[in-house]
């Protein structure tokens, strides 16, 4: 079975140099990044990390959490301004939440 090529949309290459532009401006080398992310019980190994920065791997959900806490800012910090406008179907999943949040607030 043939795999997919990775593609990785805007959003994920601005989180991705994002990351990078965070740790470098805190001085942390992608190894000490790593280590917080495992201590903070989030595995994750320098090539992982280097990877995720680099866009030749995806960042989850979890690992845009803890990375974001290991870098000591809130995980939209990494996310562009209006990323959940960026497609279509974000759009969609927007006015469905707050429909949502009007039932159930």
């Amino acid at each position: 079975m043939a795999t997919r090529p990775l593609e990785i949309g805007p959003a994920g290459l601005y989180t991705a140099r994002a990351i990078e532009h965070m740790r470098l401006a805190l001085g942390l080398t992608q190894h000490q990044l790593a280590a917080r992310c495992t201590a903070m019980g989030r595995p994750m190994t320098d090539t992982a990390l280097s990877r995720t920065e680099r866009a030749h791997r995806r960042c989850d959900i979890d690992d845009l959490v803890v990375i974001a806490e290991a870098l000591g800012v809130r995980a939209t910090a990494l996310l562009p301004a209006g990323a959940s406008s960026t497609h279509p179907r974000h759009a969609e999943a927007e006015v469905c939440g707050r429909a949502q949040g009007g039932l159930l607030g």
